[in-house]
């Protein structure tokens, strides 16, 4: 028996404090996301020096996206119960290693297919991003902190946004775009050597005492110690999670592969000045993405049901979004920057409350590869969207209709999750 089951075999003093080892896997998985952004942005960033030199379409642009969404949806759904299998830590280990790898050798593409098949690894790879991070948070925490949790790490999403277009056009400028892959993508390795240090299962840390042990294992435990894969397709719970997936992710990924691209067209922008409307713009959102998870997480410590606490966060978020209907027509920069922050802002509140889905209707042992599915649902709706908005952009060259259906899709996704399971009931019955 370990020091940490001892301790908690016998009851903590109560003037024990609990130790934040948590917090401090939050922050691991917080840098983690960071770094996946800032290697993910980079292309989208370099969309107009790479596309000048290549002699790209729109077309050619989002087919190249579309082979990225293409990996992540499958890697999303195999790597969900992979996961589950091998666990986090070496679950992580394995996707991290992939998709840094795979944006490491970028720099040496020549063509489009070949950056399609790079897109593509770093796709695979980065699908494990997401169910990894969310199995070690429902390892890690207790239920009324998963939402924050869960917000803290994915706000790592926008920080990466914020961090690509401050660095990547200044490593261009100096080395050209080829070293924009090659130095982001070495210097991320210095993240695996401290993962592999310091990722362990609660009770196999020497940092946590009885007290944070206690505090972590606060939800009854899970009823179920396995559940296949395949049972998981058939209960609604498992779809619930993959529509509102398939809703709403399409919207985030036309923020980070688009943006740059509508803001250079509709405001003579570069890469050299579109990088403070970027940061602005993931600034609001990187707030908005703990903000949902605070708002949702503080509901529940003053008693409110998960069904109140989450669904309140999930309406409120949705109706911060409407105003995107109107940003296509804006005529002044830093107003169409609100807007689109705004509603970016409220993407990540909505999505933080989302991915906490999966640990509230089921059991932990099913989290992972529910993720994964709802991942590949997402990814799959991202791919729709890709081709939509390069046929569109190839016909009418503008954003207005793009806009509108990001404005409504996630008051349709809040009505879909509600009229599922109008009580956010957790499902008892896997066997």
């Amino acid at each position: 028996m370990s020091q940490v089951q001892e301790a908690a075999a016998s009851p903590s003093t109560p003037s024990q404090k609990p130790t934040n080892i948590r917090w401090v896997i939050c922050g691991l998985l917080l840098v983690a996301m960071v770094i996946n952004y800032t290697h993910r942005q980079t292309f989208a960033l370099l969309k107009s020096t790479v596309g000048a030199e290549q002699g790209w379409t729109e077309e050619t642009y989002a087919d190249i996206v579309f082979w990225f969404q293409c990996a992540y949806a499958f890697g999303y759904i195999s790597f969900g119960g992979f996961i589950d299998k091998i666990g986090t830590r070496a679950g992580y280990t394995i996707a991290f290693g992939m998709w840094t790898l795979a944006h490491t050798l970028t720099g040496f593409v020549t063509n489009s297919t070949q950056f399609m098949l790079a897109r593509f690894g770093l796709g695979l790879g980065e699908s494990g991003a997401f169910p990894a991070s969310l199995k070690g948070i429902a390892e890690w925490f207790p239920q009324k902190e998963r939402a924050l949790a869960v917000g803290v790490f994915n706000s790592g999403a926008a920080i990466g946004a914020i961090v690509a277009p401050l660095l990547i056009p200044l490593i261009t400028a100096a080395w050209g775009w080829r070293a924009a892959f090659f130095s982001t993508g070495i210097v991320s390795m210095l993240w695996l050597i401290a993962w592999l240090s310091m990722y362990r299962k609660p009770r196999d840390h020497k940092g946590v005492n009885a007290a944070e042990l206690a505090l972590i294992e606060n939800d009854p435990a899970d009823q179920v110690a396995k559940v296949k894969w395949f049972k998981l397709l058939f209960i609604k719970e498992t779809w619930i999670y993959a529509i509102a997936k398939f809703l709403i992710d399409p919207v985030w990924w036309l923020y980070l592969f688009w943006l740059p691209d509508f803001l250079e067209k509709n405001y003579n922008l570069d890469l050299k000045s579109f990088g403070p409307p970027l940061v602005v713009i993931y600034l609001l959102s990187d707030a908005g993405s703990i903000a949902g998870g605070w708002m949702s997480s503080q509901m529940l410590k003053m008693g409110f049901s998960a069904n109140v606490a989450r669904k309140s966060t999930l309406f409120l978020f949705a109706l911060f979004v409407l105003p995107m209907l109107f940003v296509s027509g804006v005529k002044d920069l830093w107003l169409a920057v609100l807007i689109i922050g705004l509603a970016a802002a409220a993407h990540q509140a909505f999505s933080a409350n989302v991915y906490t889905l999966p640990s509230d209707l089921l059991p932990r042992s099913a989290v992972a590869s529910v993720i994964g599915i709802g991942g590949m649902a997402g990814a799959i709706g991202g791919m729709f969207m890709s081709k939509f908005v390069g046929f569109l952009l190839e016909t009418t060259h503008s954003y207005a209709v793009i806009f509108a259906i990001a404005a409504f899709t996630y008051l349709v996704a809040f009505a879909y999750i509600h009229l599922m399971s109008p009580k956010l009931k957790r499902n008892e019955t896997l066997t």
